[in-house]
């Protein structure tokens, strides 16, 4: 498959996940606020973030199962995965929200603080590699 299509498909597939939650739940397709819930659910609240996490980990599962090819091997060490997993986490706490959140569905509404959350996420990204890649010659 063409990268193309595959980063088409998977834009259409993120967008309508994020367009049906909202319609069905009024809630906002933010992947940290979702699985935070998890973790001390309010009443009635467990059930569809249970799906909505059940169908990442399965979209992921069943992309390797039909094109092994389509997600390639990991590019970092643990120690590098787990670092940058608790500074995305502290990035979301301190964002109040995820790439998700803002950058997907706070964008579609219009947001100005998604905007500027969006923005810092980018700029942060882009230094991130700057430094890991180029001036420090690659993590592993």
């Amino acid at each position: 498959m063409h990268p193309f299509v595959s980063a088409l498909a998977g834009g259409v597939l993120i967008g309508a996940a994020s367009a049906l939650l909202l319609l069905t739940h009024g809630r906002v397709a933010g992947i940290s606020g979702i699985v935070g819930g998890l973790l001390a659910p309010a009443r009635g609240e467990l059930g569809w973030r249970a799906a909505f996490v059940a169908g990442l980990v399965g979209g992921g599962l069943l992309l390797r199962l039909l094109s092994p090819g389509a997600i390639g091997a990991p590019v970092a060490g643990a120690g590098a995965a787990i670092a940058a997993g608790l500074l995305v986490g502290f990035g979301s706490r301190l964002g109040n929200g995820c790439t998700s959140g803002h950058g997907v569905c706070g964008l579609a509404r219009a947001s100005g603080r998604s905007l500027a959350a969006t923005l810092t996420f980018m700029f942060s990204a882009a230094l991130v590699v700057l430094f890991a890649r180029h001036l420090l010659g690659g993590l592993s």
